[in-house]
């Protein structure tokens, strides 16, 4: 097998799994550490990073406005899309968090205006968007397991939480397709991370995180859950798919979408010991159902033609 075969498998490896098991390494981490103070952390420290490695091997910078271009989009994509699910984890298990998440294929139809000609005249996209709706609304009708804290309130405001971070994380993307910032995807991306990280470190602040947090207290567990989203999460993962997208079809590398709520579910119910609702199972089950559905007639469109890069930044 060809080393670039090999970097292909590695790559899928890493958004399949990595991004499948931070949404048990978030609530890990915000056991000790504030959402709001983590998730500032997370991005700056991940920012830095990339912008010092860019630094250190003299790539261009970008000039003003498409610097204002990539802290528009880290802002609506990272604290939006990645935020709220921090937020949330506060009072749902990482596996419910991620079977909510598995839903933001449908924003994208919803919200691409430039593609509705084709998404609504297709009727299996139809059937899937009626379908995976059902499944979220499965999940509202039922209402909270056991596992929820705070109740039946926190548990409807965490979904709705995590399905505005949703529509933010697609608006973001949409801007960052259509309206592409420019530079390296290096850069792109460190410039996203800096800003989202200043903009939640702000909110961080207004929210008081600094006075409710102990650092002495917080345990080796939450750091080194902290570590593992920095380095795996948020460079190795995400640079994995910036690869992936610009070698592989769109609707191929998507397939994350189906294997992160499965990954996150398994790990979720062994390592942290959450229990699995036939609620949530069968929820899971209908939103992947949609979302196939929705997909499927994309991939058929694009399996015989070759991408030649994308511009859309997801993370």
């Amino acid at each position: 097998m060809k080393r670039t075969q090999w970097t292909v498998i590695l790559a899928f490896a890493a958004i399949y799994i990595i991004w499948g098991s931070t949404y048990l390494a978030i609530q890990v981490a915000i056991k000790d550490i504030p959402p709001f103070l983590m998730s500032a952390l997370r991005f700056l420290t991940a920012g830095l990073l990339l912008v010092g490695w860019c630094v250190w091997k003299k790539q261009p910078m970008p000039d003003s406005k498409v610097i204002g271009k990539n802290m528009l989009y880290g802002i609506l994509m990272l604290f939006g899309g990645t935020v709220s699910v921090t937020w949330a984890e506060q009072y749902l298990p990482s596996s419910l968090a991620a079977i909510i998440v598995s839903s933001l294929p449908f924003w994208f139809v919803l919200l691409d205006r430039k593609q509705w000609g084709y998404y609504f005249s297709n009727k299996r996209i139809i059937v899937g968007l009626l379908i995976g709706f059902a499944g979220v609304a499965i999940l509202f009708g039922f209402g909270p397991s056991a596992a929820v804290s705070g109740g039946t309130g926190k548990y409807l405001a965490s979904i709705l939480v995590i399905i505005a971070g949703g529509i933010g994380w697609t608006i973001g993307s949409l801007c960052s397709k259509y309206r592409p910032a420019g530079n390296s995807l290096l850069v792109n991306a460190g410039i996203q991370l800096l800003a989202a990280g200043v903009f939640t470190g702000i909110v961080s602040l207004m929210a008081g995180d600094h006075h409710s947090i102990v650092w002495k207290e917080v345990s080796v567990n939450s750091w080194l859950a902290l570590i593992y989203l920095i380095v795996m999460g948020s460079i190795v993962a995400y640079q994995s798919y910036l690869f992936l997208l610009t070698i592989r079809p769109a609707a191929q590398v998507s397939t994350y979408e189906y294997v992160n709520p499965v990954v996150a579910l398994l790990l979720g119910a062994w390592i942290a010991s959450e229990p699995v609702s036939h609620i949530q199972v069968i929820a899971l089950v209908v939103i992947l159902s949609g979302v196939l559905l929705v997909n499927m007639p994309q991939q058929a469109a694009t399996s015989d033609k070759k991408v030649k890069q994308s511009k859309s930044t997801l993370i």
